[in-house]
Order: structure tokens, then C-alpha cells, then sequence
């Protein structure tokens, strides 16, 4: 069964390390994503239809809000994996240019080759999620920024995207008003007539432009949305596991369990076990 060893969550965003044996179904984050091989067998990403292969020398980049889905191999031991899922507003408030972390092809390709600075780098991000809890807050941050620096000037188009710092997928207003009306909502069912309306739409209409605009299925934005509220819920030790699922939209606890895991790895009850707020 999966399992995580350890999660950091901040401001930053979460980086995580996980013992994966188990695949994912398709899913988004609205952060940008960076996934290293750490140890054990072989496994796979697939990216926007194109499987990319996760050894000791290739990497996989996801874009912001870009479909992706892990395989684990049948009959392969589980693969140790360091996931960095870094917020393009963090990186904006360290250096403004880096806004364009968030835009729709800021890597222009999933699949990427390691060089020993980025490998070197992750390597020691690795060794501080295993490291004692006094020596996290300082370092964290300052690692994850130097080590997203190297795969930005590696393997992105911040470059190009930087003559547009307004670049977005998001152009639509009829999509950004059938977002705006969807976020609040998130724990109610996906009503894809209502979302229609508010933006004027049919519902063929809203689900051909909404897939054009953000890369994702209405179905699969709410799922994202979800995911992103549940991290910062569950590491408030305050609230039950049943109450964060049922602002989430879930009635039963093992609903949301099974949703949670699907797209993290981990149940919820775990994640809230293993997660370490950073102020």
C-alpha cells in the first residue's frame, strides 16, 4: 500500500516523499509540479497523453492545471518519489517574474533529462524531509526556490512567456464567470446546467470552451478545486476527518477516503498524520 514518509506544506506549497505502489487516477494541480525518482523501482507518469518515464535520470514537469495520471508497474516494487508541488504566486513574491510559472506551456515538454546540479539539489531536499524538525523551517524554503530554479532555467519557456507576463489559458469570461461561480460550491454536486446558465452557455457549449480553456473537464476542475482545499483542512487538527470531507462535498467518510486516495497516494487520516505545517 502506499505510503508517505514525509510532507512539508507552506506557503511555498507541499513538497512530499512518497513510497508509491499503487497507480492514480487522471488529476490537476493548480500548483506547478516537479516529480524526481528518490529510490526503488522504475515507475511512469503520464502527462497530457504522453507517458513519461520516471528513473534515476529523467524527471517529469507538469504544468499548472495540466491532466496527468501515475502508473505503477504490476509486479514492481514500490518506487520512492519526491514531489514538489510549488505555487507560481510564491515564486512571484520571491522573484515577479516567475508569475509565469502558471501559464499554459511554461514546459514545453513532460519528460526530462537530469543534470547533476537539478539531481544534486533534489538529493538534498530529499535528505532535509528526512531530517530532524528544527532543521526544516530555515531551510525549506530557501531549497525548494534554488532547486525550481534550476528546472525552470533547464527545461521552461520562461523566457519566451516573460514578453507576456498576462499569458493564460484563461481568456474566456464566459469560462472565468462559470469558475467563479463553481468555487464556492464545492461542496455541493457538479450542476452542470446551473454553471451553463450563469455563464450564458449551453452545456455542450460550456463543456467544449471550458475543456479549450482551462485543459480540463468541468468535472475534473471541481475534483482539482477539492484537492487543493482538503491539504490546508487537513493539517487543522481542530476538525474531524468527516467534517473537512463534508465541506468537500462528501456525505460519507469513506467517500472521501477513497476520492482522497485516488488522487493523492494516501488516505486522509495519513496525510493529516505525516504533514508538517511550515509557518
Amino acid at each position: 500500500m502506499s505510503r508517505a514518509r514525509n510532507i512539508l506544506q507552506g506557503e511555498f506549497g507541499r513538497v512530499a516523499l512518497l513510497n508509491m505502489d499503487r497507480s492514480l487516477v487522471p488529476h490537476a494541480h493548480r500548483a506547478c509540479h516537479v516529480l524526481f525518482k528518490a529510490g526503488g523501482a522504475d515507475s511512469a507518469f503520464t502527462v497530457s497523453d504522453q507517458i513519461c518515464e520516471l528513473t534515476e535520470d529523467t524527471a517529469v514537469v507538469v504544468n499548472a492545471w495540466e491532466q496527468h495520471s501515475y502508473t505503477h508497474r504490476a509486479g514492481l516494487d514500490e518506487t520512492r518519489i519526491l514531489a514538489l508541488y510549488i505555487e507560481p504566486r510564491w515564486l512571484a513574491s520571491i522573484d515577479r517574474q516567475l508569475i509565469v510559472s502558471g501559464a499554459a506551456g511554461f514546459f514545453d515538454r513532460p519528460s526530462v533529462r537530469l543534470n547533476n546540479r537539478i539531481a544534486e539539489k533534489a538529493a538534498e531536499l530529499e535528505h532535509l524531509l528526512c531530517s530532524p524538525d528544527d532543521q526544516r523551517q530555515s531551510a525549506t524554503e530557501a531549497l525548494v526556490f534554488d532547486l525550481m530554479v534550476l528546472v525552470f532555467d533547464a527545461f521552461s519557456n520562461r523566457r519566451a512567456l516573460l514578453s507576456d507576463l498576462h499569458r493564460s489559458r484563461d481568456t474566456d469570461y464566459r469560462v472565468r464567470r462559470a469558475i467563479n461561480w463553481l468555487r464556492p460550491r464545492l461542496d455541493e454536486p457538479l450542476n452542470l446546467s446551473a454553471m451553463a446558465k450563469e455563464a450564458g452557455l449551453s452545456r455542450s457549449h460550456l463543456f467544449a470552451r471550458f475543456r479549450q480553456t482551462t485543459g480540463l473537464s468541468p468535472a475534473m476542475f471541481l475534483n482539482t478545486l477539492r484537492m487543493e482545499a482538503a491539504h490546508p483542512l487537513l493539517t487543522d487538527q481542530t476538525k474531524p476527518l468527516i467534517e473537512v470531507g463534508q465541506r468537500l462535498g462528501f456525505n460519507a467518510q469513506g467517500n472521501f477516503s477513497r476520492f482522497f486516495r485516488e488522487h493523492q497516494g494516501i488516505s486522509p487520516s495519513e496525510y493529516r498524520r505525516v504533514t508538517q505545517r511550515l509557518s
